[in-house]
């Protein structure tokens, strides 16, 4: 506290005293643990078990809050069952964040949950603003010594942080940025609330280049280079610099409103010309942007890349017979298809259409390499290539692997690991004939250099790429969530088993004339029922 005053919690009330009121005076008035015999020695009480009383939770609440108020981080760090973590982020409150006449309140206990107001003051030089929040805490009891205690989680301190997180004001480390889209509209994070932590990493990166000045700010700091620093409070505004971006506001706000169906779930939207993004949303906890960080087999979506590599090889063709019988074994694994479906006798673009597992399982022998699909991901579309985006993303990975491993691959399972981001890609190859990395600021901002594909596909192979999606966007397993869209379209769908999910995780990906988009909903079963409608209400915002 800027006065020295410490603040003290007794029955609910805070009380203030001057400075040098130590946390043993507080702990003393509020009743700490342990006690002295009638004969004025000091008993240690029995360890206690299970769940802290009311009473407990209630004290130990009361006596961190007054600790973490009154300034004594280290303190309050010995009323948690982790103070080593504690006591940087609880000290960095007031010296590194420089927030003091903070006023704490709890309110009524929810089991050992206990909800509770922050009122304070942040200050820095010459600069003052309230800051106010709510947080919670849980009372534990301590394994070792069974006293209760703050379960630590630094969302405790505020509920925005995270571990290896800390508060910091100062000056800004970059200007702030008026961030537009591709036809010069702003985008807010209060508009378009999942671009919140994009335009964060945009800030860091361009907001120098962007020609701005900084401000002074509240922030969090330290997590890494996937969750750059994050704005809480602005005591001085900087001046903003403008920042041309990719996106499509109108795209943008249609995937805003796709991804709020269902929780855990992402959608990319990506111009398969010029491998321009043009929308980016997620629904997720915190502010993690999994559409371009995440890491999932991606079901049989992944089949539009295993198609390619087959058709290139001359073992299937669209209009050939294929065989797509109910059950394959490759080296010990054996595959089915979705209910044990069977399509003998029909040609490929129909095992393609009602995504036969069968059809695609059996022709690994006749590749004669089972790192054929790796090979295929890589030089035509671009997977694992050190994608320039403009912001932190997960290029995609699918490993060289053998035997059955190899075989799940061709399924979109085992060892393939994706996200939305990747996805869209390769659809946006797909539609186009040629890999373009995808990009959400131009290039030429800071000279990146973009990622390049050893080769396209044959334009054969393409067409007959583009026909097989076309046919699932309308009488395949896309035809239901396509049924909307208008304009040249093809979709394939995706169901990827996750170990110890009861259901699988739902994708789709899918084209409309220049505008190529996937999605993924965890657990959100097949392919055409969650991820499909998201697609298909972002391609039908072109």
């Amino acid at each position: 506290m800027r006065s020295g005053a410490k603040v003290v919690v007794i029955g609910g009330v805070f009380i203030v005293f001057a400075g040098g009121m130590a946390y043993g005076a507080y702990n003393v008035l509020m009743g700490g643990e342990g006690g002295s015999g009638t004969d004025g020695t000091s008993q240690s009480a029995p360890k206690r078990t299970g769940p802290p009383s009311a009473e407990e939770i209630r004290t130990t609440a009361k006596d961190f809050l007054a600790a973490w108020a009154g300034g004594e981080p280290e303190a309050a760090a010995e009323l948690t069952n982790n103070a080593a973590e504690a006591e940087p982020v609880l000290a960095s409150y007031q010296a590194d964040a420089h927030i003091g006449e903070v006023k704490l309140t709890p309110g009524q206990a929810v089991g050992a949950k206990v909800p509770f107001t922050v009122s304070a003051v942040v200050s820095y030089e010459g600069q003052s603003k309230p800051l106010s929040y709510s947080s919670e805490l849980t009372v534990v009891r301590g394994l070792t010594t069974g006293r209760p205690l703050v379960d630590w989680q630094p969302a405790v301190v505020h509920p925005e942080l995270r571990k290896g997180e800390t508060l910091s004001t100062g000056a800004a480390s970059a200007p702030p940025i008026k961030a537009v889209d591709k036809g010069g509209k702003e985008l807010t994070k209060e508009k378009y609330p999942s671009l919140g932590p994009i335009l964060d990493e945009l800030r860091e990166r361009y907001g120098d280049k962007a020609g701005g000045k900084p401000g002074v700010e509240l922030t969090i700091e330290g997590a890494g280079q996937d969750l750059p620093s994050r704005t809480l409070l602005t005591l001085a505004k900087g001046e903003p610099g403008t920042l041309q971006t990719t996106l499509d506001a109108g795209v943008q706000a249609a995937a805003e409103q796709a991804v709020k169906r269902y929780g855990d779930s992402s959608v990319v939207a990506i111009k398969p010309s010029t491998g321009e993004v043009r929308a980016v949303a997620n629904n997720r906890k915190g502010n993690w942007n999994a559409a371009f960080l995440g890491k999932q087999a991606p079901g049989s979506t992944m089949k539009i890349v295993t198609a390619a590599m087959l058709l290139e090889k001359g073992l299937v063709a669209a209009d050939r017979t294929a065989e797509c019988p109910e059950y394959a074994m490759y080296q010990g694994r054996t595959f089915h298809n979705l209910k044990n479906f069977t399509l003998d006798g029909r040609p490929f673009k129909d095992s393609f259409a009602r995504s036969c597992n069968t059809a695609f399982i059996k022709l690994i022998d006749d590749t004669k390499d089972d790192a054929a699909l790796a090979k295929e991901a890589r030089d035509v579309f671009g997977i694992g290539l050190d994608w320039q985006t403009g912001i932190p993303s997960v290029d995609g990975s699918v490993p060289e692997e053998s035997g059955g491993e190899a075989a799940a691959q061709y399924i979109g399972q085992g060892t393939i690991q994706m996200n939305a981001l990747n996805m869209a890609s390769i659809t946006a190859t797909a539609k186009s004939g040629t890999f373009k990395q995808p990009i959400i600021v131009p290039l030429d901002l800071d000279d990146r250099e973009r990622a390049t594909a050893a080769r396209s596909l044959p334009a054969s192979v393409a067409q007959q790429l583009r026909n097989m999606m076309r046919r699932t966007a309308t009488i395949g397993t896309g035809a239901k969530a396509m049924g909307p869209v208008g304009g040249d379209k093809g979709a394939k769908t995706g169901s990827a088993e996750v170990d110890g999910n009861a259901t699988s995780n739902s994708w789709f990906t899918g084209f409309a004339d220049d505008l190529a988009a996937a999605a993924v909903v965890d657990s959100g079963g097949h392919g055409g029922d969650a991820a499909g409608p998201l697609v298909a209400a972002v391609l039908n915002a072109r």
